[in-house]
């Protein structure tokens, strides 16, 4: 829904960049068990890097086995993980991404943050001229935007100088988000104002691969979290609450939290994200 993802006949086009060299990536499901992968970039490095990004974001390298036959029969999620057992997260290829995607999500419906997301990538966005694909600006790019040209995407004007400053500690360097040590990067995020523990999670899950890391302030976690604590359909409980729910699932709790939304609330998908 923000633009950068094109699907015809059964192939997934993604354009990507690797540096400043631009990679399209396409991908397509050949067989139950099989994806084909293809990239096309001017340098075989790049085009290899495309492909290994994209095996990131659709999942098809992680091995679940541990997971499926410790929870195949948990009262929760058993069902779903036994009627479901080739889901995987839908991540994002690049860790900036999830991350400047994650800072347009906060307090708002999805529907909202994704058309604030289109204009950011057609107005500010990188573009292949031979395809017509289109990918996220650079963190420089980014960061060189004026916070009222990024208020006039619908971005709230907190919200914009929050992006606006973690894209510049991404640009230059001060914040490596392909660092192994993804704590000490989450702690300098966490030091611009308007960046709490919901961007760091939803980073670490969708752009990290950090399966252990729940985005335990999402209202769709609390609202469930509550109605299976109190039978309340209304109720909802603290992010502390959320993560102590799913604190036995470790370290799987964010898979483990996919699954329960899916096996007892699918409604809740579409909710807003707490900040």
């Amino acid at each position: 829904m923000d633009g950068t993802l094109r699907c015809r006949n059964g192939v997934v086009q993604r354009l990507l960049h690797h540096g400043d060299e631009p990679v399209v990536v396409r991908v397509a499901q050949t067989a139950p068990d099989g994806v084909l992968f293809g990239a096309q970039a001017h340098s075989e490095a790049a085009a290899a890097w495309g492909i290994e990004r994209m095996r990131f974001a659709l999942g098809v390298d992680d091995d679940l086995r541990a997971f499926h036959d410790r929870f195949r029969d948990d009262p929760l999620i058993g069902g779903a993980v036994r009627a479901q057992p080739a889901l995987r997260l839908r991540r994002r290829p690049e860790p900036f991404e999830a991350l400047a995607w994650a800072i347009t999500e906060q307090l708002i419906e999805y529907v909202r943050a994704a058309a604030i997301q289109r204009r950011i990538v057609y107005r500010l966005g990188r573009r292949c001229e031979r395809t017509g694909l289109r990918d996220l600006p650079s963190p420089a790019r980014l960061a060189d935007q004026a916070p009222a040209l990024l208020c006039s995407f619908d971005l709230a004007d907190r919200r914009a100088l929050a992006l606006r400053r973690a894209a510049r500690e991404v640009a230059r360097g001060r914040i490596d988000l392909h660092d192994a040590d993804h704590e000490a990067g989450w702690r300098r995020l966490r030091a611009i104002p308007e960046i709490g523990p919901w961007t760091t999670e939803v980073l670490a899950l969708l752009g990290q691969g950090r399966m252990d890391q729940l985005p335990a302030g999402d209202l769709a976690y609390r609202k469930l979290v509550g109605r299976l604590l109190t039978g309340d359909p209304r109720a909802r409980v603290d992010e502390q609450d959320v993560r102590t729910f799913f604190a036995p699932y470790a370290p799987w709790s964010g898979l483990a939290g996919a699954y329960a939304l899916r096996a007892a609330a699918p409604e809740l998908h579409a909710v807003a994200a707490a900040a």
